[in-house]
C-alpha cells in the first residue's frame, strides 16, 4: 500500500531553504567609502579572444605639480650612466711641475696672538718712521736751523741800507712792506725808492726779502736757483760770495753799455745761512726824460749790497 511504504520510509527532512548571504566586515568597510565610478559590465569588461585590447588610457593632467604619490617611479628600459664628476676649474693639473697647495694656517689662540704680536710690530715701525720724517723735515719745529734769525712786521725799518744813502739821501715817504707767519714760513718784504736832490720820483729802487723756512731745509733750492741763475735768464752774470752765510751768489746785468739815456743796470744778493733766506736787489733803468745823469756804476752797487747784507743780517738776529 502506498500508505505502510511511506510509513516505513523514515521522513525525509525538507530541504532547507538557502542561505542568504549576510553582510561581509570587509563590504561593510567599503560601503563607508565614498562610491568609485561604475564599472563596466562583465560583457564589456571581458572582450571576446577575437577582439584588441582597448588602447591605454593617458594620465589625466592636474595641478598638483607632482607625481601622484602612489604611481611608481618611471623607470627608463636601460640602466643610465652616472653623471661624470665635474673637475675643479681652478685645481692645478697633475704633472706640470707646481707643487701641492700648502694647507690652510693652523688657527687657535697662540696664532691669533702671533698676529696681534706681528701688528703691533709693525704699528711701532710705521710710528718710528713717521717721528723720523718729521724730526728730519722739522715737523716737530725743532728740527729747523733758523740761527736765531727773525721775519720783523716791518721789514723796511729793520735793515739797513744806509750805503746807498749818499748817492740817493732822499727817503721813500710810502715804502712797500708786508710780513707773512706761518709753521711753515716766515716771510717779510720791504721796497722803497731811492731818489736823488731834486728828484720828483724814483731814480733807482732797493727790493729785500727775507724767509724763514720752518719744515723744509731750503739748501738744495737755494742753491739750484742762484747758482744756475745765468742758465734760467739771457746775459746775467752769477759770482759766488764768500764770508756772507753757509753761501751766496752775486747776479748782475748791465745793458745800458755805458749811456744813461737808455738801458739799465741790475744787481742781486742772494745769502743762505742755515734755513734763512735773504736777498736783496737794486735795479735802476734809464730814459732820456731821466733827471739822473750820473748814476752810480754796477762795481760801487754790488758793494753797497755787500755791505748793507752783512749789517741787515746782524740786525735781524734775535
Amino acid at each position: 500500500m502506498p500508505y505502510l511504504h511511506d510509513m516505513s520510509t523514515p521522513p525525509q527532512q525538507p530541504p532547507s531553504a538557502p542561505r542568504q548571504p549576510g553582510p561581509d566586515p570587509q563590504d561593510t568597510l567599503a560601503a563607508q567609502q565614498p562610491p568609485t565610478p561604475a564599472q563596466p559590465s562583465s560583457a564589456q569588461a571581458q572582450p571576446s579572444s577575437a577582439q584588441a585590447p582597448p588602447p591605454a588610457v593617458p594620465p589625466q593632467p592636474t595641478a598638483y605639480p607632482y607625481p601622484n604619490p602612489q604611481s611608481p617611479l618611471p623607470q627608463h628600459p636601460y640602466p643610465q650612466p652616472a653623471p661624470p664628476e665635474q673637475a675643479n676649474p681652478y685645481a692645478v693639473p697633475p704633472g706640470h711641475g707646481y707643487p701641492p697647495p700648502a694647507a690652510p694656517p693652523a688657527t687657535g689662540p697662540r696664532t691669533a696672538g702671533r698676529a696681534v704680536l706681528w701688528a703691533v710690530v709693525g704699528a711701532v715701525v710705521a710710528s718710528a718712521g713717521w717721528a723720523a720724517g718729521l724730526f728730519l723735515t722739522g715737523g716737530f719745529g725743532t728740527g729747523a736751523d733758523l740761527r736765531g734769525y727773525r721775519a720783523p712786521a716791518n721789514l723796511c725799518a729793520g735793515s739797513d741800507y744806509s750805503s746807498f744813502k749818499d748817492e740817493y739821501p732822499v727817503d721813500d715817504s710810502a715804502p712797500t712792506k708786508n710780513a707773512m707767519k706761518d709753521p711753515v714760513l716766515d716771510e717779510s718784504y720791504c721796497s722803497l725808492s731811492l731818489k736823488k736832490t731834486g728828484s720828483g720820483y724814483g731814480d733807482a729802487y732797493l727790493s729785500l726779502q727775507l724767509d724763514l723756512h720752518r719744515r723744509t731745509d731750503p739748501a738744495p733750492e737755494f742753491t739750484a736757483t742762484w747758482k744756475n741763475y745765468g742758465d734760467s735768464h739771457t746775459d746775467y752774470d752769477v759770482t759766488p760770495v764768500r764770508g756772507i752765510g753757509d753761501e751766496a751768489y752775486l747776479v748782475t746785468q748791465d745793458t745800458s753799455n755805458g749811456s744813461t739815456t737808455s738801458g739799465s743796470r741790475y744787481a742781486t744778493l742772494a745769502v743762505r745761512d742755515g734755513w734763512m733766506t735773504f736777498t736783496m736787489y737794486y735795479s735802476a733803468y734809464f730814459s732820456s726824460y731821466d733827471s739822473d745823469t750820473d748814476p752810480p756804476s754796477l762795481d760801487d752797487v754790488t758793494g753797497w749790497l755787500k755791505t748793507d747784507t752783512k749789517s741787515t743780517l746782524e740786525q735781524l738776529k734775535a
